[in-house]
């Protein structure tokens, strides 16, 4: 089977289940990626320029661009979709071209058996590309955002603690000592500590353009800005409870009923309340118990997270047992904010999925 028939294969599936297909423009606005995946996406685009000036980019996956689309025609009315065609990012040491197929439903209330839903498909559409031997890997971005709000972390912490996990470096990586010339830039540190990321970025941005600075040593004005945010993030250190609090959550693993039983005592220990989080975590175990998958198989990680802002709870991983490297093959998960980044008026709760086609079916 080649990519395109396995492209073939998964729209037909998923239109029969009821997401219908759709084909946002290959060009797309790139500021869309950067504002909402930071700088580190824009080394990854391929970027050019229009007639006005306006800068895009060859779409590098297909949620912002699906996403944009259903704003722009359907607004908080729910929908369902499914895509396949190519995407261009830049990978070492794999091609910059390359096909992935995919859901999206928009709108639906419906949040923990939507979640379900997703996962569920995902097997589905893989089992019917002929690959049954995979490990599913949860996580739940809302349980960890709960928790550090809970704790009492500055934004700018919270920012630095899930950089810290995500990188998988955990949190011996972070350190409450300043660089040698953060007492230089200590007012401007001030000023951007505790903003949301997206406003102490064009605040910096600001401050660069009025200095008529567009480039220093290399780095854009952009990358300047995510260098401030990161020095700012390292003026916030952990107290030792918060810390002793994180390192317990980081340790829990296991199939999604133990690892809600362990954090529900980690919480009533700590007299923190994660109750909201927990209960969508058991409902949607739940609803994957009821599709028929043995959720025993399943394997949740606290360590597992993903450092875009809007990413809003459920994450997963489909992996291809066979493959040495680790790679997914699918990956999704609740994006609840997203839309609401790109323009909506109230948040418009969403999930989804991709498939990564070259590693499917070219899998070794």
């Amino acid at each position: 089977m080649t990519e395109t028939d396995a492209t073939r294969t998964l729209i037909a599936f998923f239109e029969r289940e009821g997401y219908a297909r759709v084909e946002p423009p290959v060009l797309q606005p790139a500021s869309a990626f950067v504002d909402l995946s930071g700088e580190d996406i824009r080394r990854r685009m391929f970027v050019t320029q229009d007639a006005s000036g306006q800068e895009l980019c060859l779409r590098p996956e297909y949620t912002i661009p699906v996403c944009l689309q259903h704003l722009e025609r359907h607004g908080a009315q729910p929908s369902g979709y499914s895509y396949g065609g190519p995407v261009f990012r830049m990978r070492p040491g794999e091609s910059g071209e390359f096909l992935q197929a995919g859901i999206e439903a928009i709108g639906r209330l419906d949040i923990a058996a939507v979640d379900a839903e997703v996962l569920g498909l995902s097997l589905e559409g893989l089992s019917q590309l002929g690959l049954d031997d995979v490990q599913v890997r949860l996580g739940d971005m809302g349980l960890l955002n709960d928790l550090i709000d809970a704790l009492g972390i500055t934004p700018a912490g919270k920012r630095r603690v899930i950089r810290a996990i995500v990188s998988g470096q955990g949190l011996d990586s972070l350190s409450d000592g300043e660089s040698q010339n953060s007492a230089e830039y200590a007012g401007l540190l001030a000023a951007i500590e505790g903003q949301a990321p997206q406003a102490a970025k064009a605040f910096v941005e600001d401050i660069l353009s009025i200095a008529g600075i567009a480039r220093v040593g290399g780095r854009s004005a952009g990358e300047i800005a995510e260098r401030f945010l990161a020095r700012a993030g390292n003026r916030s250190s952990l107290s030792t409870e918060a810390r002793a609090v994180l390192d317990r959550y980081l340790a829990v693993s296991g199939n999604p009923d133990e690892a809600a039983a362990a954090i529900r005592s980690l919480a009533a220990e700590a007299g923190l309340d994660l109750s909201g989080a927990l209960d969508s975590l058991e409902e949607r175990t739940g609803f994957m118990a009821a599709r028929g998958f043995d959720v025993g198989t399943f394997a949740f990680a606290a360590t597992f997270a993903r450092n875009l802002d809007y990413y809003t709870g459920f994450i997963f991983e489909v992996q291809d047992r066979r493959r040495a490297d680790g790679k997914p093959v699918v990956g999704g998960g609740r994006y609840d904010r997203l839309l609401q980044h790109l323009g909506a008026r109230e948040p418009i709760p969403a999930v989804g999925c991709s498939f990564w086609l070259d590693r499917i079916v070219g899998r070794p």
